[in-house]
């Protein structure tokens, strides 16, 4: 429970649908100052626990959140604990240091999925006994004859399957996904319904530790590896410097901070020149990619097929063929060149609507 709408509401459908239900709030996000402590000037215990930087919008919007999904709890009349795992969220925050600063665009809210959320909230659960983990993430769980399909959620300006795709498929079967089958507004009016305050409360945006627009800061005050370097055309021309690789991501238009005649794109960033190649529209479209540490949710496929693939959490699935290579390797051929293929960011294989794997891409 994060305090949201979205899991607020799943909590309730479950508890409509007849569950006995345990609310869970993750604390990992770094703490803020004095104005996040206690009257008696002690910590408050429902505060994110990571210790250090105050600099950004983390720590109290945390403890409001955590303080909301408490509310939700005691509305709901269910137990309500909070898990400390900052050791696990350290994880997600030097694996999006390190893959910024060798010139790759991380996704930490997948990998969150995979490694906490559908990761060590089953170890939660294994010891409290519970059969389910849920979540109120926009997706659902249909029964096949092969097992458990993970599929779109009804809304498709909320699915959430994508960012879903690096679950382990045995935790398929335990999962619980209530809000998938619902349209935002319904979830919205459900929950105002059940009482909840927070049926009107705005959605979170931006990656859960880090300021709006501050990411290049953040990576440069935990990192000391040089990144600064020229920004150069695809032909090798010169055109300008910057003053880190980590402000960059392929498919980037603003902020690149030249002028050219016409617009031009972040199409490559070489790690080990630290060069930022900058190009035309059609110069960043591509054919192909290749991915690695793939996880598939079906039985591995060993021949080429025909899919849909998507590249980003926030782009269309589009026709390809895969070919797996073995288990932890496909490449994908797009029917039509793709714009902003970035290594680091996962590529979601579907059929239809149906999740069939992703990995990352290189």
């Amino acid at each position: 429970m994060s305090g949201g709408v979205d899991s607020s509401a799943a909590a309730h459908l479950l508890l409509e649908a007849g569950y006995d239900v345990v609310g869970v709030f993750m604390r990992h996000g770094e703490e803020s100052a004095e104005s996040c402590k206690m009257p008696n000037g002690s910590p408050n215990p429902l505060l994110p626990i990571l210790q250090g930087r105050t600099d950004h919008k983390q720590g109290c919007c945390s403890a409001s959140d955590a303080l909301d999904a408490r509310r939700v709890a005691d509305r709901l009349s269910i137990p309500f604990y909070a898990l400390d795992l900052q050791s696990d969220f350290s994880r997600i925050v030097d694996y999006f240091v390190d893959e910024y600063t060798q010139g790759r665009t991380p996704n930490p809210c997948v990998q969150c999925n995979n490694w906490i959320k559908f990761g060590r909230l089953f170890d939660y659960a294994d010891s409290v006994d519970a059969e389910f983990v849920a979540t109120g993430h926009y997706a659902q769980l249909l029964e096949t004859a092969d097992g458990p399909a993970l599929v779109r959620g009804v809304d498709p300006n909320k699915d959430q399957s994508y960012a879903l795709a690096g679950i382990d498929r045995p935790y398929l079967k335990r999962m619980l996904l209530p809000v998938g089958k619902f349209h935002k507004p319904e979830i919205r009016r459900l929950a105002g319904e059940a009482g909840l305050k927070v049926a009107d409360k705005r959605d979170s945006q931006e990656i859960c530790f880090v300021a709006s627009g501050k990411h290049a800061q953040f990576v440069r005050d935990r990192s000391s590896a040089h990144t600064a370097g020229n920004i150069v055309t695809v032909d090798g021309r010169t055109v300008g410097s910057h003053t880190g690789i980590e402000a960059f991501t392929i498919g980037q238009r603003k902020g690149i901070g030249i002028a050219m005649k016409e617009p031009y794109f972040v199409v490559r960033i070489d790690a080990s020149t630290n060069a930022v190649v900058i190009g035309t529209k059609s110069e960043l479209a591509q054919a192909k990619l290749v991915a690695k540490q793939v996880n598939w949710l079906v039985d591995p496929p060993s021949s080429p097929f025909d899919g849909y693939a998507q590249i980003r959490y926030n782009s269309d699935a589009v026709p390809a063929r895969i070919t797996p290579a073995d288990n932890n390797t496909f490449s994908v051929a797009f029917d039509s060149p793709a714009h902003g293929i970035a290594p680091g960011q996962l590529c979601v294989i579907y059929a239809g609507d149906r999740v069939l794997g992703g990995g990352w891409i290189e």
